[in-house]
């Protein structure tokens, strides 16, 4: 008489490892919503509008004017007309929260990170199939695992309303994609990996600097196959730039200026390079400056921009030095978390010690990993390589905070 029992334990390590990555998804969610539960009284709520820490910043002001009825407007408190200070994807989605649960109320600070805290668990697939392609199942598993568990991923999900979670999903599943994009011959699958950058770029459009080296790269690895490699460069170009024409437009009659996503690069480089402006982003920006929000009310948003870029054009000129040496020390802040440890920065932030040891630790086991990777098998370790190199390049030489490392986030893991 034949039984099965022979077949039993590979069945049920078949089963297993079926239901492995929903349950490592359902550990982070749970995680994330457990944090949420501590964090979403503490954001300010209807009364205190004019506060913008944690409820969103300007993303917050925008999604409050489009669910206002005053459109895609407004990034400061006063009512100022149409902007393009931030991408749209994220205060779209924050809009959609407050027309359904209320304008800055407790119950929308919970629903969007409890949306953050979801999106940030679904990162875990995209993680997983990665890491699986790189370095096989046991690998994935564990990457999936650590991505669950990172304290900068939780947080960041479940304490902030910005677009973290939304940018990481969206990007990782792109970088997901680039690693295996060139075995595929379907025309098809070109055009969606190129709309699905263009749709992160809505995100955040820092993203961008990454499309044309991880594109070059698959392109080569098709050439070098006989593929029709211009033709799929060419389909993936296309289609990012068609998903990003309708913002482009947008703006240009919204506000008379061609931009493809968000404006506001250049006062950013102007508040983090015309002195030895503290980490705090603030000098130069209306929201903190009444004199800057004087000027911003009066110039308009074009106007306003339009004179940061020439002042930070001139300073840089004038100031060549200053600019590489703060752009140098940013870039090392990136990855060390080591800004001063002057008796000022300890007293406004004690912590500091503490995260300076855990970015180096977390930086350390990158580099360590992309190096044994990089030895035994180059051609899995390039795609790693070129976001560790270039997804930082924007922040280096605007803010390097530790929330902006987020979405270059699968080198970490």
């Amino acid at each position: 008489m034949t039984t099965s029992t022979g077949h039993t334990p590979r069945a049920e390590h078949a089963g297993s490892r079926r239901w492995l990555l929903p349950v490592i998804i359902l550990a982070a969610f749970a995680l994330r919503m457990v944090v949420v539960l501590f964090t979403y009284r503490g954001l300010p709520f209807a009364e205190e509008y004019l506060s913008h820490a944690q409820f969103g910043w300007e993303m917050g002001w925008i999604a409050r004017a489009l669910a206002s009825g005053h459109g895609f407007s407004s990034p400061y408190y006063p009512w100022s007309g149409p902007t393009a200070m931030q991408p749209p994807l994220y205060p779209f989605l924050l809009s959609l929260v407050f027309r359904l649960f209320g304008i800055y109320s407790i119950a929308s600070g919970f629903v969007i990170l409890s949306i953050n805290s979801l999106l940030s668990a679904l990162t875990c697939i995209p993680i997983y199939y990665s890491a699986k392609y790189s370095l096989g199942a046991r690998a994935a598993k564990i990457a999936a695992w650590i991505w669950a568990l990172y304290p900068f991923a939780i947080y960041f999900s479940a304490g902030r309303v910005w677009e973290y979670a939304l940018t990481g999903l969206l990007f990782t599943t792109c970088f997901c994609i680039a690693q295996r994009i060139h075995h595929s011959a379907k025309p098809l699958a070109w055009l969606g990996w190129g709309a699905l950058f263009g749709l992160t770029a809505l995100s955040n459009p820092s993203v961008l600097s990454t499309l044309p080296f991880l594109l070059l790269m698959a392109l080569y690895r098709v050439r070098r196959s006989g593929g029709r490699w211009l033709l799929y460069g060419a389909l993936t170009a296309v289609a990012a730039i068609v998903v990003l024409t309708p913002w482009t437009v947008r703006n240009y009659r919204a506000l008379g200026i061609l931009c493809p996503v968000r404006d506001n690069f250049w006062l950013e480089v102007y508040d983090d390079n015309s002195g030895d402006a503290s980490l705090d982003p603030s000098s130069a920006h209306p929201d903190a400056n009444p004199a800057e929000m004087q000027k911003w009310l009066s110039m308009g948003e074009a106007g306003f921009l339009k004179e940061k870029h020439d002042l930070a054009m001139n300073y840089i000129h004038q100031h060549p030095e200053f600019v590489i040496r703060k752009t140098m020390r940013r870039a090392f802040y990136y990855w060390t978390g080591f800004w001063s440890l002057s008796a000022q920065e300890l007293k406004e932030q004690p912590y500091e010690p503490g995260n300076i040891f855990y970015v180096c630790c977390i930086s350390f086991l990158m580099l360590r990993g992309v190096l044994r990777l990089w030895h035994r098998n180059r051609a899995a370790a390039l795609p790693y390589l070129i976001l560790i190199a270039v997804f930082p390049l924007t922040y280096y030489i605007t803010h390097s905070l530790m929330d902006y490392r987020q979405p270059d986030r699968k080198s970490v893991v």
